[in-house]
């Protein structure tokens, strides 16, 4: 049996923290190492403990705001190899944005329902620490719709199987998988893909998280966003 992913998790609840740490340690996969109720304390955890991983809320504080986001980025730009889960209770895009401002690799943007299925929890866990992204499928459907709202952008040629596709794809599925969601064939799936990747100008470099990137392009064109 592989060995418990070592994690920091970071919630200001006392209940949901609580409550998220037993849920995640019953999975026998998941070991939380410390469980910190801010961002100060969850920068001062980590390069202590060096996790696999960190779990953390977006609102936290001091300040209350996106404090576990900068957090996040501060942890991966210190310690690259930590992946980084962030739950939210927001299916906003902004907050996605913000999140994957500097890319994808390694980052997860979870809502707090996942809380209650522990394997989500653990895969994305287990997704992050690999270096590959997770978006929750709800967060996608903010992103899909925010971008198909502006008619100047790349998503405007897709058609409505392509953006099927998309939806999928950007949830981190395989193309078998994919396929079974919205009964395509594997071989007609990947002709989708291909087809959605060149429209939305991504290039075809092994090392680039496309499932994901394929819905930050939505955003390109939107401009800088901030929640209010």
């Amino acid at each position: 049996m592989a060995e418990p992913i070592r994690i920091v998790l970071a919630e200001d609840s006392y209940l949901v923290r609580e409550g998220t740490r037993r849920l995640l340690e019953e999975t026998g996969a998941v070991s939380v190492v410390a469980a910190v109720g801010d961002a100060r304390e969850l920068l001062d955890a980590v390069p202590r403990l060096l996790p696999a991983a960190v779990m953390t809320d977006i609102r936290m504080p001091p300040g209350h705001h996106l404090d576990g986001i900068e957090a996040a980025h501060t942890i991966r730009a210190r310690h690259p190899s930590i992946g980084v889960v962030v739950l939210s209770q927001h299916a906003e895009e902004h907050y996605a944005l913000e999140l994957f401002r500097d890319g994808a690799a390694g980052f997860a943007y979870l809502l707090k329902d996942r809380v209650g299925e522990p394997d989500d929890l653990v895969a994305a866990l287990r997704d992050v620490v690999a270096g590959r992204s997770v978006v929750d499928p709800e967060i996608v459907e903010a992103l899909v719709a925010a971008r198909t709202r502006s008619a100047s952008s790349p998503i405007s040629g897709l058609t409505p199987r392509e953006l099927d596709v998309l939806r999928e794809m950007a949830t981190g599925k395989t193309n078998v998988a994919i396929g079974r969601a919205i009964a395509l064939s594997e071989s007609a799936v990947e002709k989708y893909s291909s087809s959605i990747f060149s429209k939305l100008g991504l290039t075809e470099e092994v090392e680039v998280h496309r499932r994901v990137m394929a819905v930050l392009a939505y955003l390109d064109s939107l401009g800088p966003r901030r929640s209010q």
